[in-house]
């Protein structure tokens, strides 16, 4: 499993398991597949309601080896609010700390740097390792970074061919700041598109490694959801080949900015 090094000197598996939607013992047998499969990168958040599933899931499996990023969500980012969330986010995971702690979306109502200093907190008791936010865009980012330029090594955003955030991306790399790509097959819209399967074809591929493979070229972590052995396997097998140059402005070429969220 291929990782990237974040700028605090942490580093995170280039491949994880998104769980979003994924919840009861669907979710717990998902992620011990995934686990015995040689995934180590769960990603999750308070609001998704599967925290305490994960925890069971993750059972009996070494801490250590293990890479689980939560998210803080919107009505929780006051000082003390973002405190309280982090513990039971803990609780439900059964876990010391989590490896990343992210804000989920950026707020009008509650300043920055309240929560990353919240934040700060946690990292300092350890019940955080690496602090991040998600779905900030550039002005976002520059505010974060103006009162926490060192705490914040990751943004994790919508990122497939069908919206590729360019603008985001580039200011990402110039601050260091590792990407993490969520929907990453475009909740499944990609699969079916003409270009992106006559490029699998050729490389004797599926349409899903295809995007995978995309993203990681672009030097972000992917985090495809997947609760089957065959689609687990599948989305593991991005790492011992490459899509050309002309591959990737092919796949570059389907940017329409279009947001699978809407």
């Amino acid at each position: 499993m291929e990782e990237f090094k974040l700028k605090d000197g942490n580093r995170i598996p280039a491949l994880g398991l998104g769980t979003w939607q994924l919840t009861g013992e669907t979710c717990v047998k998902a992620i011990r597949k995934a686990l015995e499969l040689g995934y180590r990168h769960i990603d999750t958040a308070e609001i998704y309601g599967n925290q305490r599933e994960i925890g069971k899931a993750i059972r009996g499996f070494p801490r250590e080896e293990l890479f689980i990023t939560s998210k803080v969500w919107t009505n929780h980012l006051r000082h003390d609010d973002v405190l309280g969330a982090c513990e039971r986010t803990l609780e439900e995971l059964g876990t010391d700390y989590v490896d990343l702690y992210l804000i989920h979306w950026p707020s009008e109502e509650v300043p920055v740097r309240e929560t990353l200093e919240a934040m700060r907190e946690l990292k300092r008791k350890g019940k955080v390792r690496s602090v991040g936010v998600s779905n900030f865009e550039v002005g976002h980012l520059k505010e974060a970074l103006g009162v926490a330029r060192d705490l914040v090594v990751n943004n994790q955003i919508e990122f497939h061919p069908y919206r590729y955030p360019k603008e985001v991306h580039e200011f990402c790399k110039r601050e260091r700041i590792v990407v993490t790509a969520y929907s990453p097959l475009g909740r499944g819209r990609l699969l079916q598109d003409p270009k992106v399967r006559e490029i699998a074809k050729r490389r004797v591929r599926t349409p899903a490694q295809v995007c995978l493979r995309w993203a990681l070229q672009k030097g972000a972590v992917v985090i495809p959801k997947a609760s089957s052995v065959e689609h687990l396997r599948e989305d593991m097998q991005i790492f011992d080949w490459e899509l050309s140059e002309e591959d990737i402005r092919a796949l570059d070429a389907l940017n329409r900015g279009l947001s699978v969220l809407e």
